[in-house]
């Protein structure tokens, strides 16, 4: 069983047309596991809709807690992809135990179709948590990288390896 958190994100961002703005709605996972015809166990949970950049250490907090007593040892988290890494570093300095933990968001929105990121990265996202061994990570453009070996490159949209 994976357990999914939930906390919002580009990923689950919909287009106000009238506005122009990005808001939240409702999650997408639900409809992107039917897409991909997923047959995993998922239990998933909405732990909050917020953009990362407005995410506060009270969100870590509650990301963190959820964690700690989810009786599953493999979580994805959809996160924005602003302050991820951030996120990361404060799950691996919690002491969560044996548990492997990845972030996962998209840089366009998964409502926009097929030019968001957000379904190819999803599915790695869930590929890599039933994989790699306990540890924090981030599952983004096709790769995994270890939470402090990893930073976003806020030109090219694109994260890589800090080492």
């Amino acid at each position: 069983m994976i357990q999914v958190f939930i906390t919002g994100g580009t990923f689950d961002k919909e287009y106000n047309y009238i506005t122009g703005k990005l808001y939240f709605k409702d999650t997408h996972l639900p409809d992107m596991l039917e897409r991909g015809r997923c047959t995993l166990d998922i239990d998933f949970k909405t732990l909050m809709m917020v953009d990362s950049l407005e995410m506060t250490e009270a969100d870590w907090a509650i990301i963190a807690h959820n964690c700690r007593r989810t009786p599953f040892d493999r979580i994805l988290i959809t996160h924005g992809t602003d302050r991820m890494v951030e996120t990361a570093h404060y799950l691996a300095e919690q002491n969560l135990g044996a548990k492997t933990i990845v972030l996962t968001g998209a840089m366009i929105p998964y409502a926009f179709g097929n030019s968001s990121d957000g379904f190819f990265n999803m599915g790695a996202g869930l590929a890599f948590a039933q994989v790699l061994p306990p540890g924090v990570y981030l599952a983004m453009n096709g790769r995994y990288f270890q939470w402090d070996q990893v930073k976003k490159n806020h030109k090219t949209g694109n994260f890589e390896e800090t080492n």
